[in-house]
């Protein structure tokens, strides 16, 4: 007879699929849980951490700080890293049942939302993703190239990625090479003809998603001026509602005023804030030229209002465009999906098909309720999780075969090179030293072979 799930004799065993912020956070609530609970964390890459490492950008070094908090959740006796592993094709679904009895889904949203709109796969359009995980040092986009050989560059979207990437297109070299910044994209960076950074958003200053703190930063970068059209500030009686009940919000609308009464540009480089425009159309023979865009009218209550085009559009010049509007998981195979959502059904972190919980199935973070919030949101996201899996330990099926060391083999018989925290440690010292001649936090690796080549 199977003994009770969560006792010393037979721990709890949870398999987390991805070690970005919401993985971490469920496995430091399990840990804090009365049961006795074995973690396995699995990762398709190498390096743990996720989007701290590969999405925060470099310039932020102290939100990079949250990762010792989860340093010290991955130094449980309970815990294990499982790195450069892909689940669905190392490892399916069905294998990770037979030696799990409850698997976290913690992989977040990593693909972008499209515009829909003619021209949008024209050379020179991009995705913000990509281009912040190139930047970070993402193994799986190395690969990528950007043209910034014209003077014009444009960002769709206003939100906390929207902000990063038309930051670091404003920067100067010397101000990103002592950053974690990946060489390759310091390199390309200095090439740069980049001088006119426009961050465009469909509605207005009231519903802007970024935050008084990133948004005043541009106001004390070293060569770029920011220019905010002071039309674009003069509020309608809904968005002064909504202005009035948010902090947040008065706080954004106070640093863009103040940049609307700055005297004329000096510097090298201009970052246009512009307001109420979606793009309709991008234009080019063989690659971007020219993106049409929409003027926009706000209908609706306050806290509730959207964009409506008012059909006058007119073109202006673009050699890049990024567009972040959204993101959207990824389809896994065994798990449902929704995919006008882009994330796993669930009920209450219960991963769900036709509204019936699937037993031992469960999501946290982006994958759960789509991308919203940041970092810290992702805690109390898996709390909520984790105390529903915890009260369903009366009614999960014990897996066939609790033992880690049988998926080892199993990942060894594929040839599949496991990277465990002890190697990561290695990893991350080697980078700590790389870093050290060029004045940088670190110097990353850029290829999974590098790093595997640093545990052999």
């Amino acid at each position: 007879m199977v003994s009770i799930l969560g006792t010393d004799k037979r721990p709890l065993r949870v398999a987390i699929i991805g070690s970005g912020p919401s993985g971490f956070y469920a496995a430091e609530a399990l840990f804090s849980a009365e049961s006795r609970v074995c973690v396995d964390m699995y990762d398709r890459l190498p390096a743990p951490f996720g989007l701290v490492r590969y999405g925060v950008a470099p310039d932020h070094e102290k939100i990079k700080k949250v990762i010792k908090v989860y340093e010290r959740t991955a130094e449980n006796q309970d815990f294990a890293f499982l790195g450069n592993v892909k689940v669905g094709e190392d490892l399916t679904i069905e294998e990770l049942r037979a030696h799990y009895d409850a698997i976290i889904f913690a992989c977040g949203a990593q693909t972008d939302r499209r515009l829909g709109i003619t021209g949008e796969d024209l050379p020179g359009s991009y995705t913000a993703t990509e281009f912040v995980a190139w930047y970070n040092g993402h193994p799986e986009y190395l690969d990528r190239t950007f043209d910034l050989s014209n003077e014009v560059a444009v960002v769709i979207g206003q939100g906390n990625v929207a902000v990063d990437v038309a930051r670091v297109l404003c920067k100067t070299v010397d101000e990103l090479k002592h950053t974690d910044i990946a060489a390759h994209a310091l390199d390309a960076l200095a090439e740069s003809r980049v001088c006119e950074i426009h961050m465009i958003g469909r509605r207005g200053p009231a519903q802007a998603a970024f935050t008084p703190q990133e948004i005043k930063e541009f106001g004390e970068l070293a060569d770029c001026d920011p220019v905010v059209n002071p039309a674009d500030l003069q509020l309608s009686p809904a968005s002064q509602t909504e202005i009035d009940s948010s902090s947040q919000a008065r706080k954004n609308l106070d640093a863009l005023t103040e940049f609307a009464q700055r005297p004329q540009p000096t510097k090298c480089k201009r970052f246009f804030v512009r307001f109420f425009q979606s793009p309709k159309e991008l234009r080019g023979k063989g690659k971007l030229q020219t993106l049409v865009l929409e003027r926009n009218r706000l209908v609706g209550e306050p806290g509730k209002q959207k964009a409506r085009g008012t059909g006058e559009t007119w073109a202006m010049g673009c050699g890049a465009l990024f567009r972040s509007v959204g993101y959207r998981g990824v389809e896994l195979p065994g798990i449902p999906f929704d995919p006008d959502r882009g994330i796993f059904p669930n009920v209450d972190g219960r991963i769900a098909r036709d509204g019936e919980a699937l037993g031992g199935l469960y999501a946290v973070g982006w994958i759960k309720r789509g991308p919203s919030g940041v970092i810290g949101t992702n805690k109390p996201d898996s709390i909520a999780t984790v105390k529903n899996l915890l009260s369903d330990l009366s009614v999960i099926q014990p897996c066939a075969n609790p033992n880690s060391d049988a998926v080892r083999d199993l990942l060894a018989n594929k040839n599949v090179m496991v990277v465990g925290y002890d190697e990561w440690k290695k990893i991350d010292a080697a980078e700590v030293e790389r870093g050290k001649a060029e004045g940088k936090p670190r110097e990353k690796f850029v290829t999974i072979d590098e790093m595997i080549d640093v545990v052999r």
